[in-house]
C-alpha cells in the first residue's frame, strides 16, 4: 500500500503548472498543501492560500513530508534540498546546474539521515534515462551516452535546417514557447547538457566530476556557411553532450555541436523532442527518444519520482559506491570541423592531422584531429573569432580516441 504524500512546492513556474495539472487529474494518493513563490503580486491561476513566499511554511510544516524543488536560483536550491532532507523529508528535484555541482554532498546527506532525493526531471525531460541507468544498467559495462539533452538548443536547430529560420529567429520563438530562458546562455552555450551528462554519468560509471572540468561548447556561432555545407554532406549539426569510457582506467565527458548523419538515431529527433543513445557491452545499442522541454513533459518526469517516494524509492548509487577507479580525462583527440576567418587560430589549435581544407570568399574551413586540451585553452579566442566548430567523425571515419603519446 502507498502511503500519502503531502507536498511542498517550490516553484510554480512552467513545469511547477504542469505538475500540478498532472497531478489534479490523477487519484495518486498526493496532495499538494503548499507552493512557495518568489513574487507574491504575480497572478495565480490558483487560490492565494496555496501561495507563500516563506519558505520556512514548507520546510518546518510537520504535515509536509515531501518537497518538490522546480525553482531556477541554483544556490537557494541547494538550501532548499538539503535542508529538506536533513530534516526528514524526501525531495525531488528538477534542477539540474544544483545537482551537478553539489551531488557528492547530495549523495551523503541522504546516507546520513535515510532520506531520498530523486531528479528524474533534471535530466532529458520525460525520458527515464536516470532509473534506467540506476536499475536497468545497474550490471552492465557502459561504453558510451550521448544524445540530444536539450530540447531549446535542438528546437533552434531543427528551426534553422527545416525552414531556414535564421538563428535570432529561432531563438525568440522558443522562448516565446518557453523552451528557452530569457538568457539563453545555459541552453544555447551547452552548460544544460553539461550539467545533465555529469548527473548521468555518475549513474552510468560511479564518476563524479566538476563540471568546471568538462568542456562544453555550443551553437551561439552556427552560420548559414555550417548549416550549406551539412547539407551537402546529407548531414544535420546537432549539440550533443558525450560520456565515453576510453579504456579501464578513463573516461571522459565534453558538449560540443555534431554532425550526424541519416544512419544515427539522433538524425530525426527535432524541434523540442530530446534523444539518448546508449551503448553497453552487452545489450548493445539503444535509444530513448521523448518531449525534453515544455511544462508537462517535465512534470510528468517529476511526477514518476513523487510516485516512486510513496514506495519509499532510493537512488543506491550502485556504481559509485563500488567504483571500479575511473578517472576523468581531456586529454583525448577529437576529429573537428573548424569554420574560421583567422588564420592563427588554426595555429593556435595546433591539427595533428588535416583531412581537408577548404578555402572560397569569406567561407574557411579545416577537418582534422586536434587535442581536446587545445580547446579548452583556445575556446574564448574561438567564440571571440565567431568561429565554430564541431566533432566530426562522421566526416572522418575516425571515432574519438585517448591522446596517442
Amino acid at each position: 500500500m502507498s502511503k500519502k504524500l503531502n507536498i511542498g512546492l517550490f516553484g510554480f513556474g512552467v513545469v511547477g503548472q504542469g505538475l500540478h495539472d498532472i497531478i489534479r487529474t490523477k487519484n495518486l494518493n498526493i496532495e499538494i498543501k503548499k507552493i512557495a513563490i518568489k513574487d507574491a503580486t504575480k497572478k495565480r491561476s490558483l487560490p492565494e492560500h496555496y501561495f507563500t513566499t516563506d519558505k520556512n511554511e514548507l520546510l518546518n510544516n510537520p504535515e509536509i513530508n515531501t518537497i518538490i524543488e522546480l525553482i531556477n536560483d541554483t544556490e537557494a536550491a541547494f538550501d532548499i534540498v538539503s535542508t529538506a532532507l536533513k530534516t526528514g523529508k524526501n525531495v525531488v528535484s528538477a534542477s539540474k546546474k544544483m545537482i551537478a555541482l553539489h551531488l557528492e554532498e547530495l549523495i551523503a546527506i541522504q546516507e546520513e539521515y535515510g532520506t531520498s532525493l530523486l531528479y528524474e526531471g533534471a535530466v532529458c525531460g520525460s525520458i527515464p534515462i536516470i532509473r534506467n541507468l540506476e536499475e536497468y544498467y545497474d550490471n552492465e559495462l557502459l561504453h558510451s551516452i550521448s544524445g540530444i539533452f536539450n530540447g531549446s538548443s535542438n528546437y533552434i536547430l531543427s528551426k534553422g535546417f527545416l525552414e531556414n529560420l535564421d538563428y535570432d529567429s529561432a531563438l525568440k520563438q522558443a522562448q516565446d514557447l518557453g523552451f528557452a530562458e530569457t538568457d539563453p546562455i545555459s541552453d544555447v552555450g551547452g552548460y544544460d547538457s553539461k550539467y545533465k551528462l555529469i548527473i548521468a554519468a555518475a549513474h552510468a560509471y560511479g564518476v563524479i566530476i566538476d563540471p568546471e572540468k568538462v568542456f562544453n561548447f555550443g551553437i551561439q556561432n552556427l552560420a548559414a556557411n555550417d548549416i550549406q555545407y551539412a547539407r551537402e554532406k546529407n548531414l544535420k549539426i546537432k549539440l550533443v553532450p558525450v560520456a565515453k569510457e576510453l579504456d579501464d582506467q578513463h573516461v571522459t565527458l565534453f558538449v560540443l555541436p555534431k554532425f550526424v548523419n541519416e544512419t544515427e538515431f539522433l538524425y530525426n529527433v527535432e524541434y523540442e523532442y530530446n534523444g539518448v543513445t546508449v551503448q553497453a557491452a552487452f545489450a548493445d545499442q539503444q535509444f530513448f527518444f521523448g518531449k525534453g522541454a515544455g511544462g508537462h513533459p517535465t512534470g510528468s518526469a517529476v511526477l514518476s519520482d513523487i510516485a516512486a517516494l510513496r514506495y519509499d524509492y532510493q537512488y543506491e548509487y550502485k556504481k559509485t559506491k563500488e567504483s571500479k577507479g575511473l578517472n576523468f580525462t581531456n586529454d583525448i583527440e577529437l576529429n573537428i570541423y573548424l569554420r574560421y576567418d583567422d588564420e592563427e587560430l588554426v595555429q593556435l589549435l595546433d591539427f595533428i592531422n588535416i583531412k581537408e581544407r577548404y578555402y572560397s570568399g569569406t567561407y574557411k574551413y579545416v577537418i582534422g584531429k586536434v587535442n581536446l586540451q587545445k580547446l579548452i585553452e583556445n575556446q574564448s579566442r574561438i567564440y571571440a573569432d565567431k568561429a565554430f566548430i564541431a566533432f566530426a567523425d562522421q566526416l572522418t571515419g575516425v571515432s574519438l580516441a585517448p591522446a596517442q603519446k
